[in-house]
């Protein structure tokens, strides 16, 4: 009766002879094995099977892929492209791994320290002395 799933570690399947049209959107686990047009966004992880084609955009959590993907793929942790993969469209990603005879035709943009690129935090050492931070450098030699 409610909408919460009762096996929050279960798997969603899409089997090879399902072909979607639209928007996916799912939270845990999915694999796609199916043909799919249209965008893919969840906080979990995709896994696009051996026999998937999908066309649109990707956006998840990370992702697998052993089929064919013909869009960008957008994830916040691993993307694997693995041997018999196809992508023909731009990543961005914390982390790439892409297996030896993958295709990828595109731009790939890999960040693995987005996290550290926020604004430093200050941290002050108990024995800093106020004329180090104002001084700046290493006075000139005579």
């Amino acid at each position: 009766m409610s909408d919460t799933n009762p096996n929050p570690n279960s798997k969603n399947v899409l089997a090879s002879d399902v072909e979607i049209k639209g928007s996916i959107k799912f939270q845990n686990d999915l694999t796609i094995d199916g043909k799919v047009e249209g965008e893919i966004i969840s906080p979990g992880m995709l896994t696009v099977g051996e026999n998937a084609e999908i066309r649109g955009e990707i956006k998840t959590k990370g992702v697998t892929v052993f089929g064919k993907v013909h869009g960008n793929i957008t994830v916040e942790e691993r993307c694997e492209l693995k041997s018999h993969a196809v992508l023909n469209g731009d990543l961005k990603a914390a982390r790439l791994v892409i297996e030896d005879g993958a295709t990828f035709v595109g731009k790939s943009e890999v960040t693995p320290n987005r996290i550290a690129m926020k604004t430093p935090e200050i941290v002050r050492s108990p024995d800093a002395r106020p004329a180090a931070a104002v001084g700046g450098g290493v006075p000139p030699r005579p």
